[in-house]
């Protein structure tokens, strides 16, 4: 089973791309995140057209979480019970193929100590109850997504430049560590110690290029989930500018493979 998890930085924009990774990667599940449609404008049609089922929860403009599949999805359920901000599109769960999968788009926070951080704090505290709640179920569970966290100095490109700031700060990194605290494990820290492998790089100052990036996208996953994870990696090709398709997005996919049968 290949979980592909993606933030594309808005469909509209991201279409072509989209499609194109359907099509080269032929995933079981595609997870998108930063979609910033409504469910009634996200591009349901172009998808069915080329027989991929998509269960969406967005929003106008902003954030908006995505699952695109081959086959129907079952128990999805968007949003989570206590969520502090229950108008933001952030996540969204299903399980596919006996596996259940969380895709999350976690707040940013912009700054440490501001309003929007103690929100980051407040609404990863709430999802880490849901968590708990989702891994009472035996069975293999992954929850993947742009986390906006930054696990520790092998996922950036300059820890000490980025010490104690947003992404880095070590309340982040805490309620990181509360989701490994209820028996999850980093799927990729489990296939590979290297440092330097990132999902994200800003689209200024040649960055990418440059491998001036960090790792945020991350994928965890329950000791059943971890046992039968096969590989983790980081298609960087889909980063790169190109004579195809559309302008890509600051986040290559996340390619998780899972051995279900």
């Amino acid at each position: 089973m290949k979980v592909i998890s993606w933030n594309v930085n808005s469909i509209r924009t991201r279409l072509e791309r989209v499609l194109g990774v359907l099509e080269r990667h032929q995933p079981d599940l595609l997870c998108l995140q930063e979609t910033k449609v409504t469910d009634e404008d996200f591009p349901h049609t172009a998808l069915a057209n080329a027989g991929w089922h998509a269960h969406v929860h967005g929003q106008k403009t902003y954030n908006g979480v995505a699952m695109i599949s081959r086959e129907p999805l079952e128990e999805v359920v968007c949003n989570f019970d206590d969520n502090p901000v229950p108008e933001e599109a952030r996540i969204i769960r299903a399980t596919c193929q006996g596996v259940r999968v969380l895709n999350a788009y976690v707040i940013n926070g912009k700054e440490v100590g501001c309003d929007k951080y103690v929100r980051k704090l407040a609404w990863l505290d709430a999802l880490t109850q849901t968590m708990k709640a989702e891994l009472a179920e035996p069975r293999p569970t992954v929850m993947l997504g742009d986390f906006n966290i930054v696990t520790d100095d092998r996922d950036i490109y300059d820890a000490d430049g980025w010490r104690g700031k947003i992404l880095c700060s070590d309340e982040e990194r805490a309620r990181l560590q509360s989701f490994l605290s209820l028996g999850m494990v980093d799927l990729h820290r489990e296939q590979t110690s290297e440092a330097g492998i990132f999902t994200w790089w800003d689209y200024r100052g040649g960055a990418f290029p440059r491998n001036m990036g960090m790792r945020i996208d991350l994928a965890l996953g329950n000791p059943s989930a971890a046992g039968i994870c096969t590989d983790v990696g980081v298609d960087r090709d889909e980063r790169k500018k190109g004579d195809w398709e559309a302008k890509p997005s600051d986040h290559a996919p996340l390619v998780v493979v899972l051995k279900t049968s």
